[in-house]
């Protein structure tokens, strides 16, 4: 059985820093490259935030419809959100350009709407959308998905130089975290939530202190990376971690949105039996953000590629 992935957050332009000084846009934005890759493994995707009129909105819209994500919401006279990213050691810092833009320029009743005439399926979101006073209209967007049956998915992706008050974001963060379903987190992300020693080996106590503090029966399904150390996904008590693939890295960009998004088609082209194919599931997700890896921005791979790598 397939069910389908609704995306709500972000999409903009990453300006990459070249070593000459000049700035290369590239498109991205955490949710926009996590539709992207999970629609190129082959699941059912649609954006819902609406993509600006101008030149970078276009491209942004282009591109979505060449890997087969559906859009639903209409043009934004707004201007494009940008990304100013530096990149050192093929780790990416990043400044945003956030007010005034087309894909904060939605409503709570128009986005609902939408998922009330859709068989409910995964609702994803997270990363700058969490950000107040965005997390707000997210809140009760997650809040109405969960009433109508959706599964809610949260990578938390925070971005801590964005936040004016970072307690306020935290919180802000933490209140959408204990509606989701499932969940994913980085280290840095883990770390910036206040949790101690945060390291691979340690995943299965991280886990645990995730779910103590959501409601009980919720965050049944919790993928946490660790950058080249490695990643761990748990289902339903079912725990497996592996190491990155060896690779040549030329940046990080978008690792994490591949990863999550693979993740998430693989449960939404196939809902049953996730727990069963834990280590499967964690091992092509991981392929394919090594994949993304070896690409300037995010790029992820087609389904093919994945499949063909080593």
């Amino acid at each position: 059985m397939t069910t389908s992935i609704f995306v709500l957050g972000e999409a903009l332009m990453d300006c990459i820093a070249q070593p000459d000084g000049q700035l290369r846009p590239l498109m991205g934005g955490s949710p926009y490259n996590l539709a992207r890759a999970a629609a190129l493994r082959g699941a059912p995707v649609t954006y819902l935030n609406p993509l600006s009129t101008d030149n970078f909105g276009q491209q942004l819209r282009a591109q979505l419809v060449a890997d087969g994500v559906q859009l639903l919401a209409q043009p934004s006279r707004q201007p494009t959100s940008l990304a100013v990213v530096q990149v050192k050691d093929g780790q990416p810092s990043y400044g945003f350009y956030r007010e005034g833009i087309a894909d904060r320029d939605y409503s709570v009743e128009s986005v609902l709407a939408q998922l009330k005439n859709t068989v409910p399926g995964i609702l994803h979101t997270g990363s700058l959308a969490l950000v107040p006073p965005e997390h707000e209209k997210v809140l009760a967007i997650v809040q109405g998905a969960k009433a109508l049956g959706w599964t809610v998915s949260v990578d938390i992706n925070l971005r801590p130089k964005l936040a004016a008050d970072l307690n306020a974001y935290v919180a802000a963060v933490r209140s959408v975290m204990v509606l989701a379903d499932w969940i994913k987190a980085s280290d840095e992300d883990l770390e910036t939530l206040g949790f101690e020693g945060v390291k691979l080996a340690e995943s299965a106590r991280l886990v645990a202190e995730l779910r103590s503090s959501a409601t009980p029966g919720a965050l049944s399904r919790i993928a946490l990376t660790f950058g080249g150390d490695g990643a761990c996904l748990d289902i339903d008590g079912q725990h497996h971690s592996l190491p990155v693939p060896r690779i040549t890295v030329a940046d990080t960009v978008g690792a994490g949105d591949t990863f999550w998004g693979n993740t998430l088609a693989d449960w939404a082209l196939q809902t049953e039996g996730a727990a069963q194919r834990v280590a499967a599931t964690l091992e092509l997700s991981m392929k394919a953000a090594a994949i993304n890896c070896t690409r300037q921005g995010c790029q992820p791979p087609t389904w093919a590629e994945v499949q063909a790598f080593y």
